[in-house]
């Protein structure tokens, strides 16, 4: 009887599978018929010569072996420990950042001589009208200030592309000016059409800027750099359009106040109450782009520790920039024009944004002087090429000026014209790599006609660098 149940134990070791797999009572009570019968079988009986009490208490019997070894498996079997699926907090590829800049060295030879605080480019603003002003004729300079850090992320937000830059140069301004000293070149968010932050203007196309190795570069472009909120309400097939609001400066020149209150004409500032409104429109092809660009601005003025801030007022500024650049084999051409009223501050350099006025009005035995503000006219205009003669050398050749109309009461000094134009020829020996030399002109003419002017050699060594995508390394 013990070899019987050992029989019996087997059968239902046997038919345990089957029981696992099957899953319907059908199935499960088949299977211990089965094992049933094996087991009668194998003691050398016939199933049929057993009663039904023998047969249900064998399948009992059989049920009740096939629960042990159930039992005796779930208490054996090692559990499986699985590692979960590494679901990423963001797609590959989604999401880019680069740290990026390059190291520029400027030897500079200046055959004449600028404000210092401005030794390191040529600027016609700068250049003296009076003989000697600055010093004595002739000065040499080396200079890393056009040296550049910048730090760029890109990729995709809820389906939209954004982009986040902060990037300096180390060339001082304002009250830096002179200084090798950090200066915020942009800072700025963007996602889909939407730009928050400091970049360039809307008014401003940088796609004109010439391959000049000067840091300031042509005098007679829109060029600054302005902390603004810009919504792209176009951009599809080639085309672009934009608006934004930026943040407003005014350049305010007294003249010749002075000769009627001096206090006053010292106190006199801009009063900057409300934004700048600017707007672009742009079309770009494989040819090249043309873009036209438009800013209206409050000029106003008020005058400091005066009852009421009186002398007080706001003339409106507007301007117009036609720009664009056009491929023609080996050369590429940067032409721009612009023009309008109280937009000095907006100009690459030179102007002022408003000035004095006089209206004489003769009274008995005397002439009364009424002052008042003007926004004054400017004008400016550039032409260059860009020259590829291969893949190692390129050239860029241009002229540039810009003009304002001075108002009638402005001293016999202020600034009326100034003119740039410059050649070099660089080589290029690796892809992130370039040096060579550059000759430079300026000019600048006062309101009476004096004028000065200025000739330098500059140098450049330039290195450019990359990390190519950070997140990259972590994908």
């Amino acid at each position: 009887m013990r070899y019987g149940r050992w029989l019996i134990f087997s059968a239902a070791f046997i038919a345990s599978p089957a029981l696992a797999l099957g899953g319907a009572a059908s199935t499960a009570s088949s299977s211990l018929e089965v094992a049933a019968t094996a087991a009668v079988s194998a003691q050398g009986a016939s199933p049929d010569s057993m009663t039904p009490q023998e047969r249900q208490q064998l399948l009992d019997e059989i049920r009740a072996l096939r629960d042990r070894v159930t039992a005796l498996e779930g208490r054996a079997q090692v559990p499986v420990q699985t590692t979960p699926e590494f679901t990423p907090a963001r797609k590959p590829g989604d999401h880019n950042l680069e740290l990026y800049g390059f190291i520029q060295l400027d030897a500079i030879q200046d055959f004449d001589r600028v404000n210092p605080d401005w030794d390191a480019t040529l600027r016609p603003s700068r250049i003296p009208t009076t003989k000697g002003q600055f010093g004595s004729d002739g000065q040499s300079l080396f200079s890393i200030r056009q040296s550049r850090l910048g730090a760029k992320a890109t990729g995709t937000i809820a389906g939209k592309p954004y982009e986040a830059k902060f990037e300096f140069d180390l060339y001082g301004t304002g009250a830096d000016a002179g200084q090798t000293t950090m200066r915020i070149r942009h800072a700025y968010a963007s996602w889909g059409p939407f730009l928050a932050g400091q970049t360039n203007s809307l008014f401003m196309d940088g796609d004109i800027f010439p391959n000049v190795v000067d840091y300031w570069g042509p005098a007679g472009m829109v060029f600054v750099r302005n902390p603004q909120l810009r919504w792209t309400f176009w951009n599809k097939g080639g085309w672009k359009a934009a608006v934004a609001l930026e943040h407003i400066t005014n350049d305010i020149d007294t003249g010749n106040l002075r000769l009627i209150d001096e206090g006053v004409a010292s106190s006199i500032r801009g009063d900057e109450k409300v934004p700048d409104l600017t707007a672009q429109v742009r079309y770009a092809g494989s040819w090249g782009h043309v873009q036209l660009a438009g800013v209206l601005r409050r000029v106003g003025y008020d005058t400091i520790d005066t009852a009421n801030n009186e002398p007080k007022g706001h003339k409106m500024g507007w301007g117009v920039d036609l720009t664009g650049s056009f491929k023609a084999s080996l050369a590429t051409f940067r032409l721009g024009a612009v023009y309008g009223r109280g937009i000095a501050s907006y100009m690459n350099d030179g102007g002022m944004d408003l000035g004095p006025n006089v209206a004489v009005i003769p009274q008995p035995g005397s002439l009364v002087l009424v002052p008042s503000a003007e926004a004054v006219k400017l004008f400016g205009m550039m032409a260059y090429v860009d020259l590829n003669w291969s893949k190692q050398w390129t050239s860029s050749v241009g002229y540039s000026f810009d003009k304002v109309d001075n108002t009638n009461f402005q001293s016999a000094t202020a600034f009326e014209k100034g003119q740039y134009a410059s050649v070099n020829l660089l080589w290029h020996p690796a892809d992130n790599i370039f040096t060579g030399p550059e000759l430079l002109w300026g000019k600048r003419t006062d309101n009476d006609g004096n004028s000065g002017k200025d000739v330098r050699v500059q140098y450049s060594f330039h290195w450019d660098f990359s990390s190519k995508n950070l997140w990259g390394l972590l994908e």
